[in-house]
């Protein structure tokens, strides 16, 4: 008799105490998807952006003629950048620089793309550099669309004389730019499709991959750029996959052209490759093909 009332008061704690496992569950389901919420974007940021601030040369060191300039977005950041002017008709190549460094570390490339008979204004986002402000998605689009308004506002170069040209994280900020601006065309390197698709490529974060917020959606945004796309990247990336470049390209509207490049990681496409690269940008960027 023990045995059984002591069963029936086991089923019957059981069946009280169920309902609240439930509620607390559902809290706890709500407390961790409220503070994902709230924090996300934080979380994003830190995983998304490497800036630094001191410069490793200048254009002086390397003998380069430049202008120094600085320049307000639209919610009052003081930003810093450089321009390299040549003959005014040149077009002028709007560098939109990727998630690590500053713009310190792209005057190699910005030397050899001068060779090529192509004007170039290269600028920090917040945070970067000279450039005030903390980063973010939002901040660095307001930042692409305030060095495009300096070039058109203030040194007077035709909007149809302004190719923006994003590398990596940089690409989303040229989208940006080419779809809020006129421009001549586009040019995007070693760009990813959104930071959703990344996070499924990185085994951290793989498995929280499906409550990623689909932000700086190169892929569904790229279809609505109306001037000419030149789409460039590496076949060995080892940072943004190859497919994503290709996926990019197919969303695209036409005029597009794609340009692989052989034996190119994320960050060497230039050096990778070579004459032939710097050709396909030259013919891009002066008659829309390559």
């Amino acid at each position: 008799m023990k045995n059984s009332s002591a069963s029936t008061t086991n089923k019957f704690l059981s069946l009280l105490l169920m309902p609240i496992k439930g509620i607390y569950l559902i809290c706890l389901i709500l407390v961790i998807g409220t503070s994902f919420y709230l924090f996300y974007p934080k979380i994003e940021n830190y995983y998304v952006f490497f800036p630094e601030t001191p410069f490793d040369q200048t254009p002086d060191e390397l003998s380069l003629h430049h202008k120094e300039v600085y320049f307000l977005s639209e919610d009052g950041k003081k930003l810093h950048g450089w321009f390299f002017p040549l003959k005014k008709e040149f077009p002028v190549i709007l560098f939109c620089h990727g998630n690590a460094g500053n713009i310190s570390h792209r005057l190699e490339n910005i030397r050899l793309l001068l060779d090529q008979k192509l004007q170039v204004f290269i600028f920090d986002y917040r945070g970067y550099g000279r450039s005030s402000g903390r980063p973010s998605e939002k901040g660095v689009y307001c930042d692409g669309l305030a060095a495009y308004d300096y070039l058109t506002k203030t040194v007077h170069i035709p909007s149809t004389n302004i190719i923006p040209f994003g590398r990596s994280l940089g690409a989303a900020v040229a989208i940006e730019i080419s779809l809020k601006r006129r421009t001549r065309s586009v040019i995007l390197e070693s760009a990813f499709t959104s930071t959703k698709e990344m996070a499924r490529t990185i085994a951290l974060f793989y498995l929280f991959s499906f409550f990623v917020p689909t932000h700086y959606n190169n892929l569904k945004r790229i279809g609505h750029v109306a001037v000419p796309k030149l789409i460039i990247h590496g076949r060995e990336d080892e940072i943004v996959p190859f497919s994503m470049g290709q996926k990019l390209f197919e969303a695209a509207k036409p005029p597009r052209y794609f340009f692989p490049v052989k034996d190119a990681g994320h960050n060497d496409t230039f050096v990778a490759g070579g004459r032939k690269y710097f050709e396909a940008i030259t013919s891009f960027a002066y008659h829309s093909k390559i």
